[in-house]
């Protein structure tokens, strides 16, 4: 479904600046993988989330999305059916717009049926509405109000409901709970997990979170200096416990880091 083959960027080449961020990276997703990343600050996950989503050229590799190359498709073409949040909740709307305004751009973005200038119906604004009332945050009673008025946990499940309102081919997570407090956090996760089961959408999810890494997906990916250093899946991971993969994560160098706040996850 997504396949990387080789994939390479460095930064600044050739100056004091230099930076090799990404470096023969390989990884293939089947469809409905929900694939969990772990890694150091500075290990290359974002970078590799950008790579995907068109963000920048890569230098060297291939990206594939169900069997089409990607790799030099410009951004705007990929969001088509490339979904991503952000660690902000600020990134990905557009705060002085309404509600339903920001859920129309989303979907005339993603629909192949809309061009940006098409009128949202009466009937695909019920959808919304039907939409917003599964977040179970009254935010469908609210869709004329602008939404920099929303608190951060309300304003990343818009954003999640954005990027999957017209099912995407692959979703992208980029630590889209950091920045929420452990309850709000939670329940992020938990209309995650449901949108991504119900509609088989296939998942990148970067975390720092080890017991969330673990709980969530199928497959857990470890990223260090730009490389994939080891994947957990099957009954390795199944089996897997908090202290075993902070072990892990120890003999490959990795110290004092986000990575090792691992308190439980609060129960629901």
């Amino acid at each position: 479904m997504l396949k990387l083959s080789n994939i390479s960027k460095t930064f600044n080449p050739g100056t004091v600046n230099e930076k090799k961020a990404l470096t023969d990276v390989n990884l293939s997703l089947e469809s409905g993988d929900f694939v969990t990343v772990l890694g150091s600050n500075g290990a290359g996950k974002s970078t590799l989330f950008n790579a995907i989503a068109g963000s920048f050229p890569v230098d060297e590799g291939t990206i594939r999305l169900d069997g089409v190359n990607i790799t030099n498709q410009p951004d705007y073409k990929r969001s088509k059916y490339i979904g991503r949040l952000f660690q902000d909740p600020l990134k990905g709307t557009a705060p002085h717009m309404t509600i339903e305004e920001n859920l129309a751009l989303a979907y005339m973005r993603a629909s192949a049926s809309h061009s940006p200038f098409s009128m949202i119906s009466a009937k695909e604004r019920r959808e919304f509405r039907e939409k917003l009332s599964q977040l179970e945050l009254g935010l469908e009673d609210r869709m004329q109000s602008q939404v920099g008025l929303l608190s951060g946990g309300q304003r990343q499940a818009l954003t999640l409901l954005m990027a999957t309102l017209v099912t995407p081919k692959l979703l992208l997570l980029d630590e889209h709970t950091a920045a929420l407090d452990p309850a709000t956090a939670q329940k992020v996760l938990n209309l995650t997990q449901k949108i991504v089961a119900e509609n088989h959408i296939t998942c990148l999810m970067i975390t720092h979170n080890i017991p969330s890494a673990l709980q969530l997906g199928n497959r857990t990916i470890m990223m260090k200096d730009g490389t994939i250093v080891r994947e957990i899946a099957g009954q390795e991971r199944k089996n897997m416990t908090t202290e075993n993969l902070l072990k892990l994560f120890h003999s490959q160098g990795v110290e004092n880091d986000r990575i090792l706040f691992s308190a439980d996850l609060p129960q629901t």
